[in-house]
């Protein structure tokens, strides 16, 4: 009789433990109820990028010494450069310089170690296309200035548009 009590007793005791993890987990769900949405309306709207974002490599043609340090230290060997050496001046001439998004792992490393700091990392992110052999950027697709997020009139920034309503109403 004894044993049956206490079979009891313990069943009371988890069932009673059960109950709170219950009300517990539906209270922790009820305080995410009354949260804001963090996804935001992509094509529209746009996250403010990070400071040090790696997006796509801007390239200066003129600035380029053919070096291939950029080459040497990627680490999967990607930017493609062409040079012919002028034996008049001695010194190489760059012909052709190309990196193919499609490969790239976007480490930086050939921006950190480029000594005439021909390359940058921009913050544009949007690479996506149909075709990958679109993704193999030449000098010329390089050299195109990125657009900033900040500056594009055509979409309302995430970061933005919070302090545009406040100061309106303060207005």
């Amino acid at each position: 009789m004894f044993s049956m009590v206490t079979g009891f007793m313990n069943y009371g005791q988890q069932t009673v433990r059960a109950a709170r993890y219950i009300g517990q987990s539906f209270m922790i769900t009820l305080s995410h109820a009354n949260r804001l949405p963090v996804t935001i309306q992509y094509p529209y709207e746009k996250l403010i990028t990070a400071e040090r974002f790696r997006g796509r490599i801007h390239f200066e043609f003129d600035k380029c010494i053919a070096c291939e340090v950029c080459v040497r230290v990627c680490p999967i060997d990607l930017p493609v450069v062409d040079w012919k050496l002028e034996t008049d001046i001695r010194k190489k001439r760059l012909l052709n310089y190309s990196i193919d998004f499609g490969v790239c792992i976007f480490c930086g490393n050939c921006v950190e170690y480029c000594p005439t700091n021909c390359l940058s990392m921009t913050e544009e992110y949007e690479l996506s296309t149909y075709d990958r052999h679109e993704l193999n950027y030449n000098q010329i697709a390089l050299g195109r200035l990125p657009m900033s997020v900040i500056d594009d009139y055509t979409i309302r920034t995430i970061f933005n548009s919070p302090q545009k309503k406040k100061s309106k109403s303060l207005d």
